[in-house]
């Protein structure tokens, strides 16, 4: 018995210092810029970070920071992409398991009788009881690396899979962020058209009441009645919309849209500074870009796995126990043991199919390689468009503000002269559809700097 726990112990030794067949590992190499080519001065760095992971509070909207709160536990999207990582987790330890030795335990009880008339030992009848216990052991000497590997690839994929739960998780609090303030822009039009409607129902008024007194024609009233009911049809279809963004928004944290309901708020706030930093930070933040990475990594690993295949499979067997018949059981007599069989198994001819299975896993290295570096690349554009974007927005809003203004002054000046009778109500009904048209272009804009802001962060993998 010590002999063979002795040679157990050598084969488990050797086994653990297999070498690894797969080529030695270094990450795809991608130069990244020093600086974002898209970044303005508007770009303020360090201000007004918030907690780590909690990116949404640089928007300082209560509301918008109980949604967020509720997607960990609400999204079945985010509970979905966990149980991919947990499965992911669960392969890690079953490959792992093939690096220790395989032992079963087994427990026999047979009653026989053999005839007197058996063939080359005749003799009298007997009945016996034969008793056995006993234990087996399977045991595959790594020497080449094969399990070793297969568990370095599992565990990258692993890795891959925690990032791409990351990557569900960021991007569906950037999704949150971006129908939420999609809806509170239409609550910020739904407020201007309010007040349109009321000043349009003011207008038809006036009108009406003129040509009553002969003063305006019915020309005159057709236009305001038709002014004032598509007013109140594009409010409607803001309410319709906005009853679409509220339901995206309970279906993102996990609740039935037929309960969920959020107020109306008439004010839009401001889109924040966002930290942005360096490109060569991009690489180490990004979900994405991490969970390429460490499929890069699995690849290699399994390089190493087709290339042990190219070599002998050895394994190891041992068992032993105690066996006895009508006699007691647990006795050292009765003991037996064996070490062995030490089997090797390698094909000899397979047509070429176990190189081919090294140049499939070599052709899967480049792709993942190449994925890595597209994945790395479009991070970039994605942060430079949003970069840009929110950078020309800020002269987009300003001037469109100013267009505003002027057009809310041409509106009260046509509708002072339609009063003085210095005008037909033509002008007026230009001059409060251009002022309509930019207040809600002003909206508009303001809502798309709040949703270039939210992606601008999910670009750059959240804030830190």
């Amino acid at each position: 018995m010590h002999a063979s726990k002795g040679a157990l112990v050598a084969a488990t030794a050797l086994g653990l210092s297999a070498c690894s067949m797969a080529p030695d590992y270094h990450r795809p190499e991608v130069v990244a810029a020093p600086a974002y080519k898209e970044a303005g001065p508007w770009q303020t760095a360090g201000s007004n970070v918030p907690a780590a992971g909690k990116w949404w509070e640089i928007f300082g909207d209560p509301a918008l920071n109980g949604l967020e709160q509720r997607i960990e536990a609400g999204s079945p999207n985010l509970a979905a992409a966990v149980a991919r990582y947990d499965q992911a987790e669960a392969l890690v330890r079953r490959s792992r398991s093939e690096l220790l030795p395989q032992v079963g335990i087994a427990a026999d009880v047979e009653r026989d009788r053999v005839s007197a008339a058996r063939p080359n030992s005749p003799g009298t009848a007997a009945t016996y009881t034969n008793k056995q216990i006993g234990a087996s052991l399977s045991y595959e000497l790594d020497l080449f690396g094969r399990i070793w590997n297969t568990v370095q690839a599992n565990r990258a994929n692993a890795q891959a899979s925690a990032s791409d739960v990351a990557g569900v998780r960021l991007g569906l609090q950037a999704q949150l962020a971006s129908v939420y303030f999609d809806m509170r822009g239409l609550d910020a039009r739904t407020v201007l058209l309010r007040e349109t409607v009321a000043a349009f129902q003011r207008a038809y008024d006036l009108t009406d009441t003129r040509h009553s007194g002969g003063i305006a024609s019915g020309i005159d009233v057709s236009r305001a009645q038709s002014q004032l009911a598509s007013a109140k049809a594009e409010l409607d279809a803001v309410a319709a919309d906005r009853a679409r963004d509220e339901h995206a928004i309970a279906v993102l944290v996990g609740e039935s849209p037929s309960t969920f309901a959020i107020p109306v708020v008439d004010t839009l706030i401001a889109p924040p500074a966002i930290p942005a930093s360096l490109p060569s930070t991009l690489l180490e933040r990004r979900p994405d870009i991490a969970a390429a990475e460490r499929r890069v990594a699995a690849a290699n690993a399994q390089i190493g796995v087709a290339r042990a295949a190219l070599f002998p499979n050895l394994t190891l067997g041992g068992a032993a126990g105690f066996e006895a018949a009508n006699v007691g059981l647990l006795r050292s007599d009765n003991s037996f043991w064996a070490l062995g069989p030490l089997s090797a198994a390698l094909s000899i001819f397979d047509g070429g199919a176990r190189r081919a299975n090294v140049r499939i896993s070599r052709a899967q290295y480049d792709e993942a390689a190449a994925t890595y570096r597209a994945t790395v690349l479009t991070a970039f554009r994605e942060v430079e468009d949003d970069l840009a974007t929110g950078r020309h927005l800020i002269d987009q809003e300003r001037n469109q503000r100013d267009a505003a203004a002027a057009a809310e002054r041409t509106r009260d000046l046509a509708m002072t002269r339609y009063r003085d009778g210095a005008a037909d109500f033509l002008e007026v009904t230009i001059a409060q559809t251009a002022a309509l048209d930019a207040q809600r272009a002003l909206l508009t804009i303001q809502a798309s700097q709040l949703a270039v802001a939210t992606d601008t962060i999910r670009a750059l993998g959240g804030l830190y």
